[in-house]
């Protein structure tokens, strides 16, 4: 069917995604499938035309190759990134956890010597109270019973 658009226009051989236009003879002729890219007995890559008849193939597989390698490299960046930016932030969360509980910590070490000296001053109070109370002049004084 390619072959009826021969000696006719690129842009009529080519509504036919199947057809391939070679400019050294004008002719179209079927894409062959078979292979990626034609063979240069068929028609030179610089002068065959497929999907567009302003751009010849060569020129468009090379296109093709820039792009892809443009969003491979673009897609292993962004991982590469990623993982970068992940580790970095666990490892910064990891600190400021870290940080959190030595904090924490203090804080519950402060609160138990408040609690403990409170203690001591209220059984000091209690002590007092009831003349248990040692001085601190003579503590080897002897307790008395009364």
């Amino acid at each position: 069917a390619c072959s009826a658009f021969s000696q006719k226009s690129c842009e009529e051989c080519l509504k036919n995604v199947s057809c391939l236009w070679c400019y050294t003879n004008n002719t179209c002729i079927d894409y062959p499938v078979r292979s990626i890219f034609p063979p240069s007995s068929l028609c030179s890559l610089s002068n065959a035309r497929w999907g567009v008849c302003w751009i010849n193939f060569e020129a468009l597989i090379i296109a093709m190759a820039v792009v892809a390698g443009l969003i491979l490299v673009s897609i292993t960046v962004c991982c590469c990134y990623c993982c970068y930016c992940r580790r970095r932030s666990r490892r910064r969360r990891l600190e400021e956890e870290e940080e959190q509980l030595a904090r924490k910590r203090e804080e519950r070490r402060l609160q138990s010597l408040q609690r403990k000296h409170e203690r001591k001053l209220k059984h000091d109070e209690i002590r007092k109270k009831y003349g248990l109370l040692q001085d601190s002049d003579n503590p080897y004084s002897r307790f008395e019973n009364e």
